[in-house]
């Protein structure tokens, strides 16, 4: 039977696993490969493994291969398995924010926490010495927003510039208005109005639509896009709201956008 009687069964699976392009597998596909092998021979042959440096557990159940060319670093890039680990836990999910600009191009300094967009439930946040990754949670978005970005590992789900933009005022109390227009001034220069526009059509939070607008108008200076955003909400109904959820609301309004400023805005270096 497979495995049995030797100690590198596992080590010769993984090595299967990597010759088709794959750097990572879960508890559960082990425990269906070797249903001859005990939960306690596996996990011995994993801390054997995680002791050799050839593994690193990313979550609960689910761990990374390690190749030689990052075992000093002792972790593989995020790029490298966040496909295979969502489809592992069955959540739709895509590459934002910071982390989404950047592959952009937008990368005025790389981010140290790697962004995910997932529907719920909620999944914890991986925080550990060699990886940083924040879930961040969402009902609903369209797979036509959504690019698909080649790897060698295969394709990611990361969002297009322009969804990139509105889920930046979408998660702006996470992110900071701050850092989000250092990036933001960098990232309108790969986002096209048409595509904006359409992006924005379908994007439910009417809010975001606003914020980005009255950023792009105000502080960019960009006509173009921000009168197609400017063109989407007028067929919406809009209210006045603050610039930034969940501070005092007072400021200044500003009448196109219905945008009340309340926080000073400065471009961090």
């Amino acid at each position: 039977m497979e495995g049995k009687g030797t100690y590198n069964y596992l080590e010769n699976y993984l090595n299967s696993l990597r010759a088709k392009g794959r750097y990572a597998f879960s508890w559960d596909e082990l425990k269906k490969k070797f249903d001859d092998q005990s939960d306690k021979a596996l996990n011995q042959n994993l801390f054997r493994l995680k002791k050799k440096k050839k593994i690193e557990q990313v979550r609960k159940e689910y761990y990374a291969i390690i190749p030689p060319e990052y075992a000093i670093r002792g972790m593989i890039p995020l790029s490298l398995f966040i496909d295979d680990m969502m489809k592992s836990l069955n959540h739709r999910y895509y590459i934002g924010l910071a982390s989404a600009a950047s592959l952009h191009g937008a990368a005025h300094q790389q981010p140290m926490e790697s962004s995910v967009i997932t529907n719920r439930p909620a999944l914890r946040a991986i925080n550990n010495d060699k990886l940083k990754v924040h879930f961040y949670t969402k009902i609903e978005w369209e797979e036509q927003d959504i690019q698909k970005i080649k790897t060698d590992a295969g394709y990611i789900n990361v969002s297009s510039p322009e969804l990139t933009a509105l889920d930046f005022f979408y998660y702006i109390n996470s992110i900071g208005l701050s850092r989000v227009i250092t990036i933001l001034s960098e990232l309108i220069e790969v986002i096209k109005p048409g595509k904006l526009a359409s992006v924005a059509s379908r994007y439910s939070q009417t809010a975001a639509i606003q914020r980005l607008g009255y950023i792009l108008d105000m502080i960019c200076h960009n006509d173009k896009l921000s009168n197609s955003l400017s063109k989407v909400l007028a067929e919406r109904l809009t209210f006045q709201i603050p610039l930034i959820p969940g501070k005092k609301i007072e400021g200044v309004t500003n009448p196109k956008w219905k945008i009340i400023v309340n926080a000073e805005i400065v471009f961090e270096q």
